[in-house]
């Protein structure tokens, strides 16, 4: 006989849920995104990683550092949040995600994170000789290429005459910190490392790793994440349980609060491109 499947009040499913983060948090690691976006906030910490990723840039300072940087263009775009967005004192633009999964479209989501980038440089009536070089930069757990690089770089060039670039500034860049080369340094290999979850007695590393175990005690951090979760796994469960197109509606609300495109919406609820903008432009 079918067992019949348990069923929870909601004051149940909030309790269950809320214990579940609590206990999450508790154990969380650079490789998330939240984590990722608190800890990058340090201006210095963010200068030695990129400094690690690209040894022969000298960046002297970080002007100024957003994390989770929100870019709506307009109501039917699919909005973008990127994890840290920086620029350094020569203007050079940089979009750091960490990537724990292989969501299949990282490639794309490059491309288009690259031109939301640009149209923020870039003000109305501006030359485009103005806009900056920019990187996005996709550090992954995973290789999604699949040659066992730590790091692949991409830059336009042509592909009819050899070393002829094309110079348009843009940069993509993705690690793997499952790589199998020797194609990087030690530090920026310790680093990837410690994305993997493995300590080393590098300097940088135990930085990062201090700066981790502060922000867990970090309250307002800790309530923070505990609310977006919260939002998102109760709405995901209670439209997983009814099944109805007002529980997906909910469900895809709270993940444009929390700046979720319209196709990483699309892997958890079926809904469609029109209805996840008319929703994006009723919260406008």
């Amino acid at each position: 006989m079918k067992a019949e499947k348990p069923t929870y009040t909601r004051r149940e499913l909030k309790k269950n849920l809320r214990q579940d983060i609590r206990q999450s948090w508790k154990t969380l690691g650079i490789s998330n995104d939240f984590m990722f976006g608190k800890v990058m906030r340090d201006p210095v910490l963010c200068r030695q990683l990129l400094e690690r990723i690209l040894p022969d840039m000298k960046i002297d300072r970080i002007e100024y550092t957003q994390t989770q940087k929100s870019i709506y263009e307009d109501a039917y775009a699919h909005g973008v949040r990127l994890d840290v967005y920086v620029k350094d004192a020569d203007g050079v633009c940089y979009d750091l995600e960490i990537q724990a999964v292989d969501t299949g479209e990282l490639p794309q989501r490059s491309r288009y994170y690259q031109s939301m980038m640009d149209l923020e440089m870039l003000d109305s009536g501006r030359p485009y000789y103005e806009l900056a070089r920019s990187y996005v930069i996709f550090i992954c757990r995973m290789d999604i290429f699949g040659h066992g690089r730590h790091i692949y770089t991409f830059a336009n060039r042509c592909r009819e005459e050899e070393g002829l670039e094309l110079g348009d500034g843009a940069v993509k860049i993705f690690l793997n910190a499952r790589g199998t080369m020797d194609d990087v340094g030690p530090g920026l290999h310790a680093f990837l490392k410690y994305v993997d979850g493995t300590l080393s007695d590098d300097p940088y590393v135990k930085k990062l790793e201090l700066a981790v175990r502060k922000a867990r005690m970090n309250r307002k951090w800790r309530n923070e994440y505990m609310t977006i979760k919260m939002k998102e796994q109760l709405t995901r469960h209670l439209a997983r349980e009814e099944g109805r197109e007002e529980g997906w509606e909910q469900v895809a609300r709270a993940m444009l609060q929390n700046g979720k495109s319209n196709s990483e919406i699309q892997k958890y609820i079926p809904i469609s491109d029109e209805k996840l903008n008319d929703i994006r432009r009723e919260m406008k």
